[in-house]
């Protein structure tokens, strides 16, 4: 055999079978017009080889990293102009992936694992987007500028180790046609990633955390309306127009700032920007010591609230200043543990955990520990599989976070989450509204809501909740929420939206049996049997002990008319019993 070390990219279009099953002619005329135009001749201005078609794709191997990155960028860029006018359900994406290996020559056709991989990274790619490995990675260092989201390590189907993988999915065509949110009525803010300018990169958790924690404290706030952290952090590492940001988000006000951690002291400077004009309202600097940490928060909120000419309510006044830490290593801890925690992997969740538990062991009476602890644990179990067991103690570390502090909403939204996996629906709804009276612009919070609305039978005021996640996190790309408004859309037999919004979930993350699921469920109610076939094929695939009984039995319905619709689903779908 011969062999040698290649890249290798792969490409498809994105729900190919349904497009053709609403247009085969016009569909099958689009794609021989990309190839035309578009794919075929940036490959061939890079030295790239086509080594075959794959019916809705292709199989390229390049000599050169940046000629095949380069190469894909162009080709997404130039696809999403010429189907911008195009209607989002008719409209041809395509996802690619790339990877560095090697690779066996068979003829004109490559085989091996470093095929095998580039095919399961297209399969990660969202569409309109690309996929690298982390060789493909490393070898773009210093040669070409163009930002690549780490998704952390994957494992991949038929492939023995785990994958590093990153995403491109920038799309200035798709942007420039899309129509921004409008201006909420009240002042409208986001917080962009706090720079790290400590010198040192594993400081980072530290400068997100000062971030998430001036978030938190301006969502508090019942007169500002406060994008969520998802969304803002979506810009980190990036060179940006304040204009452009605010106006993608849709706000008025941009802060942005940068935090420099040095032995005992910490400095932190920011300025509040209206993104109108482009004028900065104000500028400071803010110079203590670690242990000045929330003061020096405190005095930005104060800062931003008066500039703004924001009236607090009496209740805001009381709550809109922290609880302190009663020690500043478990403060640390914490922010270590909700780093790990936003990257929503399994190993992640675990590292979140064990921060979370030292949090306690310094001190025991640190409620956002409690919280941070109880919420990983409820993943442990909705995430991850695991056991009911899970749920005892994660009740019990929830009411402790509530008792601590019954002024923390992300306290009372774990809560929520642990009565819903309990089946104490009402008490669900209960704390999930709590969360939110006590943080209006808590993006989270009303997800949350609508997931335990949706559960209690509430399909309709469920939805509304999911929307107002949906404007607080304009940018976030997280599977979870798309998947749940699917969830609510199917409940109100809206399987079209149900569809559309299962496609998004499945195009922001890696293949979940969930999503598989919904799209299956989806489908068979639309009454295309194949995609819903294929779906469930998907879904043993990710997890071969799916079940209709296994999912039922841990399904939160308060009422059993809902649980039979979406057994309903199942069955049409081909699940197995």
């Amino acid at each position: 055999m011969e062999r040698r070390l290649a890249v290798i990219m792969m490409t498809d279009i994105v729900g190919y079978s349904r497009l053709m099953g609403l247009d085969e002619a016009r569909t099958i005329a689009r794609q021989k017009a990309h190839r035309e135009s578009i794919i075929d001749p940036n490959i061939t201005a890079r030295g790239g080889r086509i080594v075959k078609s794959t019916g809705d794709g292709v199989l390229v191997e390049f000599t050169s990293v940046v000629d095949a990155v380069e190469c894909a960028v162009k080709v997404q860029e130039t696809i999403a102009e010429s189907e911008a006018d195009v209607p989002a359900d008719q409209r041809i994406d395509y996802r690619i992936g790339i990877n560095l290996g090697d690779i066996v020559i068979d003829g004109a056709d490559i085989l091996g694992d470093g095929v095998n991989v580039a095919a399961r990274l297209e399969g990660l790619a969202r569409p309109g987007g690309i996929c690298i490995s982390g060789t493909v990675y490393d070898h773009l260092a210093g040669k070409v500028h163009i930002q690549f989201e780490d998704a952390g390590e994957r494992t991949l189907k038929n492939v023995p180790a785990p994958v590093r993988v990153f995403h491109w999915g920038i799309d200035a065509a798709r942007l420039q046609a899309w129509s921004p949110p409008a201006l909420p009525e009240k002042p409208s803010i986001a917080v962009l990633p706090f720079d790290n300018l400590s010198g040192d990169a594993e400081q980072a958790y530290f400068s997100d955390g000062i971030t998430d924690d001036i978030i938190t404290d301006l969502s508090k706030i019942s007169g500002l309306f406060v994008i969520a952290r998802n969304s803002t952090f979506a810009y980190k590492g990036r060179a940006v127009d304040v204009k452009q940001v605010a106006r993608e988000l849709g706000v008025r006000y941009v802060l942005e700032g940068s935090v420099r951690k040095g032995g005992a002291k910490v400095r932190i400077n920011a300025q509040l920007i209206d993104a109108a004009t482009a004028n900065h309202l104000w500028a400071e600097r803010y110079d203590g010591d670690l242990q000045d940490i929330f003061s020096l928060q405190d005095q930005i909120t104060e800062s931003i609230v008066a500039t703004l000419a924001v009236t607090l309510t009496r209740a805001e006044q009381d709550r809109a200043m922290r609880k302190e830490a009663g020690n500043l290593q478990a403060y640390d801890y914490v922010l270590r543990g909700n780093a790990y925690h936003h990257l929503m992997t399994k190993d992640d969740n675990i590292r979140a955990k064990q921060n979370f538990e030292h949090a306690i062991n310094i001190d025991p009476n640190y409620a956002p520990a409690y919280a941070g602890l109880a919420w990983v644990l409820v993943h442990d179990f909705n995430q991850w599989g695991a056991n009911t067991e899970v749920l005892d103690p994660a009740l019990e570390y929830a009411k402790k976070a509530v008792r601590l502090d019954d002024s923390l909403a992300k306290a009372h939204m774990v809560l929520g989450d642990v009565y819903l996996w309990t089946k104490q629906n009402d008490q669900a709804v209960d704390e999930g509204r709590k969360a939110i009276s006590l943080d209006p612009s808590y993006a989270d919070g009303h997800f949350a809501l609508g997931v335990y609305l949706r559960y209690a039978g509430q399909p309709d005021e469920a939805l509304e909740e999911h929307e107002k996640a949906l404007r607080f996190n304009p940018m976030y790309g997280h599977r979870l929420y798309y998947l749940t408004l699917s969830h609510t859309y199917y409940m109100l037999k809206q399987y079209e939206a149900a569809l559309k919004a299962a496609q998004q979930a499945a195009s922001r993350g890696p293949n979940h049996f969930s999503i598989h699921r919904s799209l299956a469920m989806a489908y068979a109610q639309l009454g295309c049997v194949e995609d819903a076939h294929r779906h469930v094929v998907e879904v043993l695939e990710c997890n071969p002990n799916s079940s209709i009984k296994a999912w039922a039995e841990r399904a939160p319905y308060k009422y059993k008319a809902d649980l039979d619709h979406w057994i309903d689903g199942m069955r049409k779908a081909g699940l197995p019993d």
